[in-house]
């Protein structure tokens, strides 16, 4: 899932949040963790993957473009890089911790070379929440392959799924986990802070980064999904702004769909121990 200050997210930790990012705490901070978590039931989402949330909406074969800047603050002195990412729902499922979910192909670029290829698993529940249940996030530097070391799969290796987006988001709500990775230190929350009319914006918010943590705010359209990310405090902040949605058609939808199966193989060989441990993503 694009956009996340990757460090992990920890609301375990007994420290203000006013303490670590010099912005008012976030209420309710003590109820997101994995100890908060309610358990993935399969039996809770339908054996046919279809996301029709209306704030994060996932219909196979949507492309959306978003572009804006990271900026580094962790050397003293700003450095702005152009960041740019390319978001499309596929058309495959994978099944994760016994959930058939739908596969997100997420492509990230910085300054105009490829930084990031993210496969994301993403399931809604008959009761309309939508959960983040893994990622294998393969990483490049100045174009070339290094590796994907912040792959989570929910139910393996104490990874644990969690909620991408409340069916009913209300504001002044309680703080809540999207997603929880001890053995790579991820812990991601989120809380709802704002919800007028056909927006929401949600904060999330990395306690464990200490010093250099900071907040995300994302903003969500009804019918649209993300449209906007800001930032407030951390050593890496990063601004995004949604430039075009469009629907592939069948052609382009097959060609994804081919790519992100090579990605799928390729985790099997980059990541045995954890995404190889996963049925293969097919065509619906």
């Amino acid at each position: 899932m694009f956009s996340k200050q990757r460090a992990a997210v920890a609301c375990l930790i007994a420290l203000p949040l006013s303490f670590l990012t010099g912005s008012p705490a976030v209420a309710g901070t003590a109820d997101c963790g994995p100890g908060s978590m309610p358990d993935v039931k399969a039996a809770d989402f339908p054996s046919h993957p279809e996301i029709d949330n209306k704030w994060l909406p996932m219909e196979p074969g949507t492309r959306s473009e978003f572009s804006g800047t990271v900026t580094d603050l962790s050397s003293g002195t700003p450095e702005t890089h152009e960041h740019r990412v390319v978001s499309i729902v596929t058309g495959l499922t994978k099944k994760i911790d016994g959930v058939r979910t739908v596969v997100l192909w997420d492509r990230d670029y910085s300054d105009g070379v490829l930084a990031e290829s993210e496969l994301a698993f993403f399931a809604q529940t008959r009761h309309g929440d939508v959960w983040l249940l893994g990622e294998y996030p393969e990483e490049f530097d100045a174009g070339k392959f290094t590796g994907a070391p912040n792959t989570f799969i929910s139910g393996l290796d104490d990874a644990h799924g969690g909620i991408a987006m409340q069916a009913h988001p209300r504001e002044g709500t309680a703080a809540y986990t999207q997603a929880s990775a001890p053995s790579i230190g991820f812990l991601d929350c989120a809380q709802v802070v704002e919800h007028k009319g056909s927006t929401v914006k949600i904060d999330e918010f990395n306690p464990l980064d200490g010093a250099a943590a900071g907040h995300q705010q994302k903003y969500y359209r009804s019918g649209v999904g993300s449209y906007k990310v800001t930032a407030s405090g951390g050593d890496s902040q990063e601004v995004l702004n949604l430039d075009k949605t469009v629907k592939l058609d069948a052609g382009d939808l097959a060609r994804v769909n081919d790519r992100a199966k090579a990605q799928d193989r390729h985790g099997y060989v980059v990541s045995p121990d954890v995404y190889g441990q996963t049925p293969k993503a097919v065509e619906r």
